[in-house]
């Protein structure tokens, strides 16, 4: 698991749009990396949804903020559309970008385990490094606790 202080890994994914979004196109500028099991279910909405309606205050914060999920390109566009979302959702269809920041992990619901992205976000500074790892974050409490690393609540 990656840590504060750590290098960001670099990646490329491709966004609702099917565009290729690379990580380091993005240096200079303060992102939040936001890992999420699952679009449109009822704890990934609340969390999309809380970014959606602060999104003033993490425009105020200077943050680009990027959500995360192994979902193919169709249900990130599809999530993004039915709640209007607005800001950048990309596709980690192989999990290899949630592999690299430590979050792809064994999860078990009913006794059946399986693999997953935990709910975790990363604040990376304008230089590429790390400087907080909020992990198993209750998506109600997201943007609080988001907004207070990057100084903006």
């Amino acid at each position: 698991m990656l840590e504060p202080g750590d290098q960001a890994p670099d990646f490329t994914l491709p966004d609702q749009n099917g565009d290729p979004v690379a990580l380091s196109d993005l240096r200079g500028q303060k992102v939040v990396l936001y890992f999420y099991p699952k679009a449109d279910t009822p704890g990934c909405t609340v969390q999309a949804c809380g970014v959606r309606d602060r999104r003033d205050d993490y425009d105020a914060a200077g943050a680009v903020v990027l959500g995360v999920s192994p979902d193919p390109v169709k249900a990130v566009a599809q999530f993004d559309q039915k709640f209007g979302l607005g800001f950048t959702l990309l596709a980690d269809e192989d999990h290899a970008v949630a592999e690299a920041y430590g979050v792809w992990v064994q999860k078990s619901m009913y006794g059946r385990k399986y693999m997953g992205s935990e709910r975790t976000t990363f604040v990376i500074g304008p230089d590429g490094v790390i400087q907080q790892v909020l992990r198993n974050v209750k998506p109600a409490e997201h943007d609080d606790l988001v907004l207070e690393a990057l100084g903006a609540a």
